[in-house]
């Protein structure tokens, strides 16, 4: 019994009142003895009956802590039993040997006793493996921490709590939760653009009555479109709508794969050239100011890669649908002028120009490398084309016919040259690429202050976005068109030398593969203007001259070629048979010239050990898309991608990626 109940008002102290009581009783009867017989039989008697009192008090409160133990262990069971969370206790060999009423409710069973967990949660294994393995983290006494995971079952959620040490499971029912939270992400708020990105193409020719009856057209699809699918569409300008929906609307979105895209270029396939659309959209920003910034970055991305074609930013995932179509080429030539003024400013402004192509440079990257290096001498602007020695064995006959003119020769130099002479006000001009990391030298743009990129390739997911001028139009044949149609406005008297001409007429060449493909009327136009000013048609024969070893290697590649899906020319080379990557390239274009070929690839392993991938197309196909998801890129008709492992893989690889697009959206126009 506690000590604090022994020492009631009734404990000790009692004691020593008695002994009070009895000492006075003795000294009364000293004086009366009568009297004090009396008292001592009062008090003996008043004695008796406390000690009784005592004695039964005790029993009973012994009875009434052992009633109370016995109720409180009863009740303690019960309230583990009806807990609302299920308790499972596991043996090492991972079969339960106790489970609460809550645990078995959960699986629909009365008890779970001598069941396996296996079988109970499948999901859970590799976690309980784990565990006895003693491959989880440790407190630092030793003892195994907690493991948490969400599983499922029967269409409920819940949170599994593993104790190991214990070998102990709860269950916590989270489907509420769950619910809530998959609820609350697919209201998070997305914004997106849709633009009509060719209109003034579409509507040449036309008067006012029917281009606006072609708007009010493409409207009325995009606007049923947008009911369709719950998104709320307002319109900004003739051309551009703003969209408002939710996670839950573009999850849809992705899984029509755009099905808009095709439906407006399908009703305008009467036109002279089809209406296209291009959309940006954003999802998972922290506030919709940032979203309407990443949705017209998602425009700028669809309208860089050719348009026709929709662009998600959604996190740091990027996806891109659609593209089926070239890009329409733009008639007008302002942005053009507006780009070359821009450019001959910040040339005047600096005081050195470095141009800079990709690594493994090839015709057009020097061609253009060699226009705007005239076009910063036209300005007096001192200005270096950066290049290392004997870069791609391609241009070696173009570089032949650089050194023989030693005017233009000196002006060529290597990366780390380049690295000494740039300042903080030097212009760094990269042509035929937009990727940093695909340039001659990345530290260049790392440090450069002033950035201009020139290039015709569609736009992927990585960018030199601190460039303070971009000319990135992918309806261009090659950059030496660009850079010819900058020359002409750049300057009022444009002076070329025979073999500058001639070297930007080459580029131009080389991308066309004589002018057969990807060519447009401005095409034409700037090969007209460099015949005009002395570009040597002949010279250019000679440095594209076929080595007849390398004709011979190719028809032995060609030799291993198949179809697949009736129209695809599909190569890939014996294990150990390494191929440069420039006949890889010349096979595939070789291919293309086959009977009912509308695009080809071929797959080799290239000196350097990696997997090289090179995929071409007649237009009809767009392999960017298809190099893209092996982690390269390119331009709808010309793409490729290097990997690691062998060509089985890379096969394999692809053929997985051509079924994929071809089950989802079909893989020819």
């Amino acid at each position: 019994m506690p000590k604090f109940l022994q020492r009631r008002w009734h404990g000790y102290h009692t004691v020593w009142a008695f002994m009070l009581l009895l000492v006075l009783i003795i000294i009364v009867s000293t004086y009366n003895w009568a009297l004090g017989v009396a008292s001592l039989f009062l008090a003996g008697t008043l004695c008796f009956s406390m000690l009784k009192a005592e004695i039964s008090f005790r029993r009973n409160l012994v009875e009434y802590i052992n009633g109370l133990s016995f109720r409180i262990k009863r009740v303690e069971g019960e309230a583990v039993s009806m807990l609302p969370l299920g308790i499972i206790l596991y043996s090492e060999d991972r079969t339960v040997e106790w489970n609460n009423r809550n645990a078995g409710e959960i699986f629909a069973r009365k008890s779970l006793v001598g069941e396996a967990i296996q079988e109970l949660l499948p999901d859970m294994m590799s976690t309980l493996a784990g565990s006895a393995q003693g491959k989880r983290e440790v407190f630092k006494d030793g003892l195994l921490k907690d493991s948490r995971l969400e599983i499922t079952v029967d269409e409920r959620y819940y949170q599994a709590v593993i104790i190991p040490s214990e070998r102990l499971l709860y269950l916590y029912d989270i489907t509420e939760l769950v619910v809530l939270r998959e609820r609350y992400e697919e209201e998070k708020l997305a914004i997106g653009i849709v633009m009509m990105d060719n209109l003034d193409e579409s509507a040449q020719g036309m008067d006012d009555q029917q281009r606006t009856s072609l708007i009010a057209k493409v409207a009325t699809e995009i606007t049923d479109w947008s009911k369709q699918f719950d998104v709320y569409l307002r319109r900004l300008s003739s051309e551009r709508y703003l969209m408002l929906l939710n996670h839950r609307s573009l999850q849809a979105l992705e899984e029509s794969r755009f099905v808009v895209l095709d439906e407006v270029r399908e009703m305008t396939a009467d036109l002279k050239v089809p209406m296209t659309l291009s959309i940006g959209l954003a999802f998972g920003a922290e506030s919709a100011s940032e979203l309407g910034a990443l949705a017209q970055s998602s425009l700028d991305m669809a309208l860089g890669r050719g348009g026709d074609q929709a662009a998600v930013k959604a996190g740091q995932r990027l996806s891109f649908y659609g593209g089926k179509s070239n890009a329409a080429e733009k008639r007008t030539r302002v942005r053009a002028r507006v780009i070359a003024h821009a450019l001959r400013d910040l040339m005047q402004e600096s005081d050195r120009v470095l141009i800079m192509g990709h690594r493994m440079p090839d015709i057009d990257a020097v061609g253009a490398a060699i226009g705007l290096l005239k076009a910063a001498q036209m300005y007096n602007v001192e200005a270096n084309i950066v290049m290392e020695d004997a870069p791609n064995p391609s241009i070696t006959r173009m570089l032949e016919q650089i050194r023989k003119d030693e005017e233009l020769n000196k002006f060529f130099i290597s990366t780390d040259q380049a690295m000494q002479v740039m300042t903080e006000h030097t212009l760094l001009i990269v042509v035929d690429t937009h990727k940093a990391s695909m340039t001659m030298e990345p530290r260049l743009v790392q440090y450069a202050s002033r950035i201009v990129v020139v290039d015709h390739h569609r736009r992927g997911e990585e960018f030199i976005n601190d460039a303070v001028l971009v000319y990135l139009e992918p309806y261009a044949s090659s950059t030496c068109e660009l850079v010819t149609e900058l020359l002409q406005y750049i300057h009022d008297k444009v002076k070329l030398s025979p073999l500058e001409a001639t070297m930007l007429l080459a580029g131009i060449t080389v991308d066309t593969k004589h002018f057969a493909l990807h060519t447009g009327s401005r095409t034409f136009e700037a090969a007209g203007f460099l015949r005009r000013i002395g570009a040597d048609t002949i010279l250019i024969q000679r440095m594209l001259k076929e080595d007849l070893q390398e004709y011979i290697s190719k028809a032995e590649i060609i030799k291993h070629a198949r179809m697949v899906y009736d129209h695809i020319a599909l190569v890939v080379t014996a294990p150990g048979m390494k191929i440069p990557q420039l006949l890889i390239a010349q096979t595939a274009d070789t291919l293309l010239g086959m009977t009912n070929v509308v695009a080809s690839f071929v797959i080799s392993e290239r000196p350097d050990g990696l997997i090289g991938v090179s995929a071409r197309s007649l237009g009809r196909m767009n392999v960017q898309v298809v190099m893209e998801q092996m982690g390269g890129g390119g331009h709808l008709s010309n793409a490729a991608v290097q990997l690691e492992g062998t060509c089985k893989e890379a096969e394999a690889r692809l053929l997985e990626v051509l079924a994929e697009i071809e089950s989802k959206e079909g893989l020819f126009e």
